[in-house]
């Protein structure tokens, strides 16, 4: 079973080896697809987690006891070819490969099965052509 939950810590819990916590303790694999974190800033983690259920749902009780705030990753990226110049700056971000620029066009398309909704693209558009929109509420 996958799940896709993006994390966010209050300051005073960025020092806590929470992925560590993760994997030892729940036997999870834990693919981190999006990192911000710094000493006593809030931080934010994107990860890709893989296990059975039970494993899954102690761990996700686990975080919600320390005040870390679990939101399913389950996110979609929308891009709007209206809006879009088709300037290429969201394809240098985007770890899958889901934006790319034709060579021959040179006009964006997008793939939305190879989007992992990571967000890097967002803050890239400089017209705000790319947003995401949540397809469920908190975990």
């Amino acid at each position: 079973m996958k799940e896709k939950w993006f994390l966010t810590f209050p300051p005073e819990l960025t020092e806590e080896p929470v992925t560590y916590t993760l994997i030892k303790n729940y036997d999870l694999r834990i693919n981190i697809l999006r990192a911000s974190i710094g000493l006593n800033v809030t931080g934010n983690l994107l990860i890709l987690i893989d296990g059975t259920p039970n494993a899954i749902s102690e761990a996700l009780t686990w975080l919600k006891t320390t005040g870390i705030n679990v939101d399913s990753g389950d996110s979609q990226i929308i891009w709007n070819d209206e809006l879009c110049v088709h300037c290429g700056a969201c394809t240098a971000v985007c770890p899958a490969k889901a934006l790319s620029l034709d060579p021959k066009t040179w006009l964006l398309s997008f793939s939305p099965e190879k989007c992992l909704a990571c967000g890097h693209c967002i803050p890239a558009c400089p017209l705000g052509a790319i947003t995401n929109q949540k397809r469920r509420e908190n975990v």
